[in-house]
């Protein structure tokens, strides 16, 4: 595997698009149905990337942490918290660093919920990486995984034709994403029996963007009353068999008991 930084430019240029706001506002959407405004956590977001997540959870009364190893995506982040009122700013740290780098800067047990969305897929083996996001659950702590689906793998390539990526779809484990990156998937029994090991219970799960995937990279954010009634159909699919287990992502809530 790559990792990520391959794919940073084509990732920030595509920000604000139609696919990447749905990814956002549904995650965003789902966060807020499992995790209250109150009591105030302690969030860890890992891969924190330009912050938009974290910054939600910041403008609830959360105090966040985000954790990224990209200089350019945390100035992104850095811009947009300028932005906020003086509270908001004040409940978040950023910190500069490689994932890698979880088991040395906090201790155990530091969080009420650690978000890692986007991040597993770029990893080979990603049970080390699981390992440390349990560790820094406190109890009764929440985890948040967003990850590529590795159930659905053939249905982008196949709902438009790519005839021989869906071959690979059914043969191989990886898959070249959207932003020319080589990266991996997760199979949603697979992840929740590895949660499970780890002494976690997953209470819930979602299917994240599962009619818009094959829209134009580039495709705009259509007009309110259209986006509105878009992200009610795409939440109401992603918590729905059969539509949310081929959804291109999934959304995995595990709680630490």
């Amino acid at each position: 595997m790559t990792g990520f930084a391959p794919g940073e430019r084509e990732w920030r240029a595509r920000l604000g698009t139609l696919r990447q706001e749905v990814r956002q506002e549904l995650v965003a959407r789902q966060l807020a149905e499992q995790v209250p405004d109150s009591p105030p956590r302690r969030v860890l977001d890992v891969g924190c990337g330009q912050g938009t997540q974290a910054l939600r959870l910041a403008r609830r009364g959360h105090r966040v942490t985000g954790l990224d190893a990209s200089d350019r995506l945390l100035a992104d982040f850095e811009t947009a918290l300028g932005a906020e009122p003086a509270a908001v700013r004040d409940r978040v740290t950023l910190v500069p660093a490689d994932v890698g780098r979880l088991g040395e800067l906090f201790a155990p047990a530091s969080f009420d919920l650690v978000l890692c969305h986007g991040v597993l897929m770029y990893f080979a083996d990603p049970a080390p990486l699981l390992a440390d996001l349990v560790r820094l659950l406190a109890p009764g702590g929440v985890l948040s995984l967003l990850v590529r689906n590795g159930d659905a793998l053939a249905m982008r390539p196949g709902l438009i034709g790519d005839w021989a990526a869906v071959h690979r779809a059914f043969t191989q484990a990886g898959y070249l994403n959207r932003i020319g990156v080589q990266a991996r998937a997760d199979r949603r029994a697979d992840l929740t029996a590895a949660l499970t090991g780890h002494g976690l219970s997953v209470p819930a799960w979602y299917g994240v963007r599962v009619f818009t995937d094959t829209v134009a990279a580039d495709a705009p954010v259509p007009d309110d009353e259209t986006f509105a009634a878009l992200l009610d159909a795409e939440d109401r699919a992603g918590r729905t068999d059969p539509y949310r287990a081929v959804a291109p992502l999934l959304h995995l809530i595990a709680t630490r008991s």
